[in-house]
């Protein structure tokens, strides 16, 4: 091996500048053909009249599909193995996923929220009422506070006593709403 021949002191770092090398002229050809796949899909573009709108997906979806296997080809070169990598890639994607659907009811509770707000589609003091399907009574309150997750009615009873619910935000935009201004 050619490493052999060499003093001691040069071994090591000649190894390194060598995988640095590598690396370098990886990244450097992942560069030169993302500027040749652009002027290619530029050409592609200019002879089809195809609209900008699919362009630039299009050129991030290579981007993306070039650097990423640079990004391993180097990674590869430096020791690290690809069922490794995989491995991971796929316990943080499970992970992820598992994270997610644990936060979606109160995302979707923190989104119906900001809809509430901007659509304005009841403020507090406004009577509203979901409508169930059929005949059977919906949720019918005064709207007492919306916050980011639950929208709070009173309820006033046959009796004349009160109650409060908390129905989450999403809860409104699940069911028809019937919606009376504030009596004044």
């Amino acid at each position: 091996m050619f490493f052999a021949r060499l003093p001691a002191w040069a071994g090591g770092g000649l190894e390194t500048l060598v995988l640095g090398t590598q690396v370098a002229a990886i990244l450097l050809a992942a560069w030169l053909l993302m500027r040749l796949l652009r002027r290619l899909l530029r050409r592609l573009a200019q002879a089809y009249a195809l609209p900008t709108t699919l362009l630039v997906p299009a050129r991030r979806v290579i981007a993306l599909l070039v650097y990423t296997g640079a990004l391993l080809w180097s990674l590869e070169r430096m020791g690290v193995s690809g069922s490794v990598l995989w491995t991971a890639f796929t316990g943080f994607a499970a992970v992820g996923a598992v994270a997610f659907f644990a936060a979606w009811s109160v995302l979707s509770n923190l989104f119906c929220a900001l809809l509430i707000f901007t659509t304005r589609a009841f403020r507090p003091g406004d009577l509203v009422e979901l409508v169930e399907a059929g005949d059977k009574p919906g949720f019918k309150g005064q709207v007492d506070d919306i916050n980011l997750v639950y929208t709070t009615l009173i309820e006033t009873a046959a009796d004349g006593s009160h109650a409060r619910l908390q129905l989450p935000n999403s809860l409104f935009f699940q069911r028809a709403l019937r919606r009376w201004p504030p009596a004044g």
